[in-house]
């Protein structure tokens, strides 16, 4: 009987088998794991040879040994034979000792099946190991040594290797491997991960057998995203294996007991991207000791700060760790202390809305309702920078900048209790590091301290020369990588908080003054669910793997967290999205608003409308959010665009077009011309037909060319926002209402053309101020009632006007 396990059910297994005298292994993915996602990722490390090359010539191998009737196995000699025909012996040596010091540095013993070993041994059970593999039995066994330690190895009474027998365990080498071992099928328990090797290939031979279930089909697939992702952010460089995915081993442990959907999304996804952030600040820290002097303080700014705080702390009490209270908000408050400083902010972020940037200058609400009234936004921002102009408004705002800067220092003061000489490590999720930025020279200043920026992610709109870094920075990234994951760093913000409102102020001796707090508590419980599976995953990975180095270096786990995050970014899967569906975004400014964090309808409407070009210039919250379900085509065309910040347009998108009859009709004539709708998404296509300062009238003549078509959307737009690489705003939209003729509603959308001269007449909408309008027209064609032959004559749309009758033929 095979069972199936999981890896935290193994201390039940040899329980179930009291009858066997040996216990078998498969090797690699069972004993021995890899930080990769597949094995060949091993080959980009190897100096001077691409994966293509060492992959080629391992097939040449194998094809070779069949014609030669040796079956399909080969040795790595066989394979470097191929692989380097005009080198001799001793270089192509050389060459395989690299690819063996390669794999030992990227595998490691898998810790449950190590301590199965361990207890198969108490019980006084032979080990043997029973590999497909190109590798000798002692290469094999010495790379075992290597990766997971000599007393790993020393467990394994015998090593049996495919190539040796030039079969395979599916080609039937357990006949072999039972007359060397001596014993009846019976007497022998195999576990291996390959249900067609390890089960289907050794079951016939009476052996016992046991499938290591290392992933569900879901985990599976979030791990060739994250490898494909990979690819994407992690250009090849020498000596650098791909697709690094450090975390496997726990996540094959972790997840399976993961409580809820919640939970593993904390594992999958925040798990190891804090574990693989914490190494990176312990580093820092020390080398911040070692440069600076004195203590390092970490100080976690919250509230994005309170997940990592949370992770730090599951590795003992440290008198150094402190939870800073220091918004966006109160960082700029406290900086606007002189009017230099005041003047550069106001010319930063004059585009806010007025409201918020009356907030953050200080101003109290009801000065703002005074100044602002009940203009609109336009009105009552010109309205607020006349009145910064003001001398009087200006000291205003300097005092109580001045006034909270010293509350700030305050609570860091009672929070830290520094010494001079110290340093103020200030840990966050980051982006800009607009917090240090306002505050680093007040903080040095006041309180006789260095101070030094540790972000997850670092993206600087600016070079202010602080002591700022990145876990996932400038170092190791280029700039097009970093703005694509910032795009999305609402949802890492939302999954990392706590459920307290954001600091706006403080008491004179520097307690914190929070804002409100708008979050629903299913989200915060939600949140607290993720939270959870983040820190159970930390506990996992600290004892699932055995190595026989000290530990994975900080580089692979960059690379792999970058590798997650990324995922999550541009490709997360309906099941996580399940989860934060329903998750709202505080704005943080100090304002109490929120906003959702991601709405699939508006995409939807979007892509149908602009097709992938609205993605170009779209700057929704979480937009691959939105655009999941509409296809990984999509989903990908988003991730190429912002990671290699591809300089495309709609045309360059568009590669089919209808030509669509209109008539344009105004008080004195009635002009036919042919309008170019061109294709969007999902079978839609959109024609922007202009209509002047709304003086014409259009007719649709669509039973020209369809007896069955899909009506989407019909809508006025302002020509020069349309045009605009940002996709329009739809509450600036004018829904247009057509009137039929020759044309029936079939059902819901679908249009009924009931002969060729069926049309559909759009009246232009009301328009005082004048603007040059459009009329957007989003369908689908249905059933075909002939093809557009007529040549293109084309409205001009960026004029807004139709063509003269005489350009048509």
């Amino acid at each position: 009987m095979t069972v199936s396990l999981s890896p935290h059910q193994f201390d039940q297994l040899l329980g179930s088998h009291p009858g066997i005298q040996c216990l078998s292994l498969d090797c690699f993915d069972t004993l021995l794991w890899r930080d990769t996602h597949s094995p060949r990722d091993i080959f980009h490390g190897l100096p001077g040879i691409s994966i293509i090359q060492r992959s080629s010539a391992e097939s040449r191998a194998r094809r070779a040994a069949q014609l030669n009737g040796r079956g399909s196995e080969v040795t790595i000699a066989d394979i470097y034979d191929q692989l380097l025909p005009n080198a001799d012996r001793q270089e192509r040596e050389a060459a395989i000792e690299e690819e063996i010091a390669a794999e030992a540095r990227h595998c490691f013993g898998f810790a449950p099946v190590v301590q199965l070993m361990v207890a198969a041994k108490q019980r006084g059970l032979k080990i043997a190991v029973v590999s497909d593999t190109y590798l000798d039995s002692d290469q094999l066994l010495s790379l075992i040594a290597k990766a997971a330690g000599q007393d790993v190895a020393d467990l394994i009474d015998h090593v049996f290797c495919s190539c040796a027998f030039g079969k395979s365990k599916s080609g039937g080498v357990y006949h072999d491997v039972l007359r060397k071992l001596k014993l009846p099928g019976n007497a022998i328990l195999h576990v291996g991960d390959n249900r067609s090797a390890d089960i289907d290939g050794v079951k016939p031979f009476g052996v016992n057998t046991a499938h290591l279930a290392q992933f569900a089909n879901s985990t599976e697939q979030r791990l060739r995203l994250e490898a494909a992702i990979d690819r994407m952010i992690h250009p090849h460089r020498a000596e650098k294996v791909a697709a690094t995915l450090p975390h496997r081993a726990a996540l094959s442990i972790a997840e399976p007991l993961a409580e809820s959907p919640a939970e593993r999304l904390g594992m999958t996804l925040l798990g190891p991207v804090f574990c693989g952030f914490e190494r990176w600040l312990k580093s820092e820290a020390k080398a911040l000791e070692s440069a600076n002097g004195g203590n390092v303080h970490w100080c976690f700014l919250m509230r994005d700060g309170h997940l990592p705080m949370m992770v730090h702390s599951l590795f003992g009490k440290d008198e150094n760790a402190h939870a800073l209270e220091i918004s966006r908000y109160t960082a700029v408050a406290a900086s606007l202390t002189t009017e230099k400083a005041l003047q550069r902010f106001i010319e930063q972020n004059a585009n806010l809305d007025p409201f918020i940037l009356a907030r953050q200058l200080l101003i109290d609400e009801e000065q703002i309702r005074t100044i602002c009234a009940d203009l609109p936004p336009a009105q009552a921002s010109q309205a607020l920078l006349r009145e910064l102009r003001t001398g009087q408004r200006k000291k205003s705002i300097i005092r109580a900048s001045r006034e909270m800067a010293e509350r700030l220092i305050a609570h860091i003061a009672n929070s830290v209790r520094p010494k001079t000489g110290d340093t103020l490590m200030l840990v966050d999720l980051g982006y800009n590091g607009t917090v240090q930025n306002r505050i680093d020279g007040l903080l040095a200043e006041r309180l006789s301290v260095k101070i030094a920026g540790r972000f997850l992610l670092l993206r600087e709109n600016d070079r202010p020369g602080l002591d700022k870094k990145g876990f996932i920075g400038a170092d190791h990234y280029d700039a097009f990588t970093l703005e694509s994951l910032c795009a999305n760093v609402a949802v890492l913000e939302q999954l990392s908080t706590r459920a307290t409102g954001s600091t706006i102020d403080y008491e004179e001796d520097g307690t914190p003054v929070r804002q409100g707090n708008e979050i629903k508590e299913t989200q915060s419980a939600t949140r607290d669910a993720i939270q959870a599976g983040c820190l159970k995953f930390q506990a996992f990975e600290e004892t699932a793997t055995i190595r026989n180095s000290a530990e994975l270096d900080l580089e692979n786990w960059r690379r792999g967290a970058a590798n997650v995050l990324a995922r999550m970014m541009f490709l997360p899967t309906a099941e996580e999205l399940n989860v934060i569906e329903q998750f709202e975004h505080d704005v943080n400014l100090g304002t109490a608003r929120t906003t959702g964090l991601f709405d699939k309808t508006i995409a939807h409407r979007g892509l149908r409308k602009r097709g992938l070009f609205y993605m170009n210039g779209s700057e929704r919250m979480y937009l691959p959010a939105e655009i999941q379900g509409q296809g990984m085509a999509t989903r990908l065309s988003l991730l190429t665009q912002r990671r290699f910040g591809l300089p495309l347009t709609f045309g360059d998108m568009a590669d089919a077009t209808i030509e669509l009859p209109v008539i344009f009709a105004d008080s004195k004539e009635a002009v036919p011309q042919l309008v170019t709708a061109t294709n969007t998404h999902d079978g839609f296509f959109m024609a922007a037909i202009p209509v002047g300062a709304s003086q014409y009238s259009v007719a649709l003549q669509f039973g020209a060319l369809f007896e069955y078509f899909e009506l989407d959307s019909l809508s006025f737009h302002p020509v020069e926002e349309f045009l605009s690489l940002t996709p329009d705003d739809p509450r600036n939209e004018q829904p247009a209402e057509p009137v039929l003729d020759g044309i029936e509603k079939a059902a819901g959308r679908l249009m009924h053309c009931q002969n060729e001269a069926g049309f559909m007449m759009v009246s232009p909408p009301h328009n005082p101020d004048g603007q040059q309008l459009l009329l957007a027209c989003v369908f689908r064609p249905t059933v075909i009632r002939k093809a557009a032959t007529s040549p293109a004559n084309t409205a001009d749309v960026e004029s807004g006007q139709p063509l003269a009758a005489t350009e048509i033929n």
